[in-house]
C-alpha cells in the first residue's frame, strides 16, 4: 500500500518550511527511523525520520521548495501491504520485466509567497515527448519573476493543460504525464560525470558528453537562456555539466572562451561579447530570504531591539599558548585529533565562567529573574553553506581540552555541511564568533539572544611589544571584542572576567593548573 507522509507540526507556530537536504530518493528501500530529510524552519534545522519500513515512491517537494505543515511530504509504499495496482498498465506484466506505467498529473505548486497565479510563457516539451527527470517543461512568469518548472519524473508527456500566454492557478493541474516504471521507457540515462567545485558544477570528468534522450530543446533556466542571447550563442551547442545535460553559466562562458582560444570568435562576436557584459552589470537580482537566513534576521532584530548591548574590546598575546599547541599538534593528529586554537579558547571561557556565573545566565523577557546554568553550552558560530549556524558543544566544564577539540571537529563538519542535529544548535549558554578565522581585527557581536554575552575573535597578527627588559620583540597578537548584555553585567564585571580568560590563554600553566 503507498501512503502520504503527512509533515506534522514540529515546532510551536510553525506553518512551513524549507527543504534543505533529502537523504533519500524515489525509489530508494528505507528503514524505520531512518532519516528521510532536512528542513529549516524559522527556528531550527530538523530531520524527518520514516515512520515505516518500506519504499520511497515519491517526493512531493524539491531541495530548497517550501513544504507545508499538515500536508504530504512524500510518499512510500509499505513494506508488507499489498500495494493498490496502478492507474494504468501498458503491455503484459510477469515477475520478471514489469512495464507498469500510471497517469499522474503535475500539481503548479506554490511558487512564491501570496503567488496564486501564472503565465505560461514558453512550453519546453510537447505532448507525447519522452523526457528526463529535472528536465524543464515550461516558463511561467508570476507578478514577481519568470519561473522554471521542472519534471519530477522519467516518462512521456500526455497532456498540457494550458496554451502559451494562459494563466495557470497554483495548486491546479498544469501538464500530465505517463510515468514509466521498470520497463524500457525508464531507461533515460546522461552520460555526464561533473566535478564539483564548492557545491558548483565546474569542468567535466570526461569529455564524453550526451544530451538527455529525446529532450528536444536544452536544458537551461530563464537566467542562462538570457545570458546565452547577450553573448549570441546557441545552447544546442553548449555542453552543459548539470543533472540530465542542465547548461549553467558557466558552461556557456566555457563555450565561449574555447571558441575564442581556437579562433572562432569574429570580431562582431567579441564587440557582442563586450556590448553584453555592459548590459549585465547593470542587472538587478532579488531572490527570497528564506531558512536559516531568514531565522537569522529574526533573531539578530529580537537581540538589538530588546538587548541593551554593552561592548568591550581588549588584545590577548597568544604566543606561549600557540608554541603548546605546536607541541602537541602532530601528537593529536596521529590519534585523528584536529587540535586547533578554538578548544584553548573555549575550556578557558569555561574555567572563566566558573568564576564569573552571570556569564553563563539568561535574563526573563520581563527581566525580572535572572536564570544560571551549571553547564556551560559554548556555542561557535560557524558559517555553513546554509548560511550562519551556532552550535554549542555541551558542558564545557566536565570536558578535557581533547574532549573539546573532538565535539568541536564534530560540530564544525556537520554545521558546514548544513546537517547539525536540532539538539546542537539549542541550549546554548555563552557564544564565540571567530570572524578573524576570515579577517578582521575587531568587531561589534551581536548576543545570541536569550544568552547575555558573546566575544569576536580577531586575526592573530605577529606585532612589535616590549618585553620585561625593554627589549622591542615580535609576539603573537589578537584583538577579542565582548558584547554583554548591560541590563546584568556591567563594565566592571566584563573587564574582570575577560581578565581573568586573558591570564589562562596568555599563562598555559596557569590553565592547567585550574583544570586540575
Amino acid at each position: 500500500m503507498t501512503q502520504d507522509f503527512i509533515l506534522p507540526d514540529i515546532g510551536e507556530g510553525i506553518v512551513e518550511c524549507e527543504v534543505v537536504e533529502w537523504l533519500v530518493a524515489e525509489g530508494d528501500a528505507v528503514k524505520e527511523d531512518q532519516p528521510i530529510c532536512d528542513v529549516m524552519t524559522d527556528k531550527a534545522l530538523v530531520q524527518i525520520p520514516a515512520v515505516h519500513t518500506g519504499v520511497i515512491s515519491k517526493l512531493y517537494y524539491q531541495k530548497g521548495d517550501i513544504a507545508k505543515v499538515h500536508a504530504p511530504l512524500f510518499a512510500m509504499t509499505i513494506e508488507g501491504v499489498t500495494a493498490s495496482q496502478p492507474t494504468e498498465q501498458v503491455g503484459q506484466q510477469d515477475e520478471t520485466n514489469s512495464t507498469e506505467t500510471q497517469l499522474e498529473d503535475f500539481i503548479l505548486p506554490d511558487i512564491g509567497e501570496g503567488i496564486v497565479e501564472c503565465e505560461i510563457v514558453e512550453w519546453l516539451v510537447e505532448e507525447g515527448q519522452t523526457i528526463a527527470e529535472d528536465q524543464a517543461v515550461c516558463d511561467v512568469m508570476t507578478d514577481k519573476a519568470l519561473v522554471q518548472i521542472p519534471a519530477k519524473h522519467h516518462g512521456i508527456v500526455e497532456r498540457l493543460y494550458y496554451q502559451k500566454g494562459d494563466i495557470a492557478k497554483v495548486h491546479s493541474p498544469l501538464f500530465q504525464m505517463r510515468i514509466a516504471g521498470n520497463g524500457p521507457v525508464t531507461e533515460l540515462k546522461v552520460d555526464i560525470t561533473p566535478v564539483v567545485v564548492a557545491g558548483n558544477p565546474s569542468t567535466m570528468a570526461s569529455s564524453a558528453v550526451k544530451a538527455p534522450v529525446a529532450t528536444g530543446k536544452a536544458v537551461a533556466s530563464p537566467a542562462v537562456r538570457r545570458r546565452a542571447r547577450e553573448l549570441d550563442v546557441n545552447l544546442s551547442e553548449v555542453p552543459g555539466t548539470g543533472k540530465n545535460g542542465r547548461i549553467y553559466k558557466e558552461d556557456v562562458e566555457r563555450y565561449l572562451q574555447g571558441a575564442h582560444s581556437s579562433g572562432d570568435v569574429t570580431t562582431t562576436s567579441v564587440a557582442q561579447v563586450q556590448n553584453a557584459a555592459t548590459v549585465t552589470t547593470a542587472h538587478t537580482r532579488v531572490e527570497p530570504i528564506r531558512g536559516i537566513k531568514a531565522a537569522m534576521a529574526k533573531q539578530m532584530v529580537a537581540s538589538v531591539s530588546t538587548i541593551p548591548h554593552f561592548t568591550f574590546s581588549d588584545e590577548i598575546d597568544l604566543t606561549d599558548i600557540i608554541a603548546l599547541r605546536q607541541s602537541l599538534k602532530a601528537e593529536y593528529q596521529a590519534q585523528d585529533i584536529k587540535l586547533t586554537m578554538m578548544p584553548f579558547f573555549v575550556k578557558a571561557l569555561s574555567l572563566a565562567i566558573t568564576e564569573f556565573p552571570v556569564l553563563n545566565s539568561q535574563v526573563n523577557d520581563e527581566c525580572t529573574e535572572l536564570t544560571y546554568f551549571s553547564d556551560h553550552n559554548i556555542g561557535m558560530a560557524v558559517d555553513s553553506k546554509i548560511g550562519l549556524l551556532v552550535p554549542n558543544i555541551k558542558q564545557c566544564q566536565t570536558k578535557s581540552i581533547v574532549d573539546v577539540a573532538k565535539e568541536i571537529t564534530r560540530l564544525t563538519n556537520a554545521a558546514r555541511e548544513g546537517r547539525v542535529a536540532p539538539d546542537d544548535l539549542k541550549g546554548g549558554t555563552i557564544s564565540i564568533s571567530n570572524i578573524g578565522a576570515i579577517g578582521g581585527t575587531t568587531a561589534t557581536p551581536i548576543i545570541n539572544k536569550p544568552e547575555v554575552a558573546i566575544v569576536a575573535l580577531g586575526k592573530v597578527q605577529h606585532l612589535p611589544r616590549f618585553d620585561a627588559q625593554g627589549n622591542v620583540v615580535s609576539r603573537a597578537i589578537m584583538q577579542v571584542s565582548w558584547s554583554g548584555d548591560h541590563r546584568v553585567i556591567d563594565g566592571g564585571t566584563i573587564a574582570r572576567f575577560n581578565n581573568l580568560w586573558k591570564a589562562y590563554l596568555e599563562q598555559p600553566s596557569k590553565m592547567l593548573m585550574a583544570m586540575s
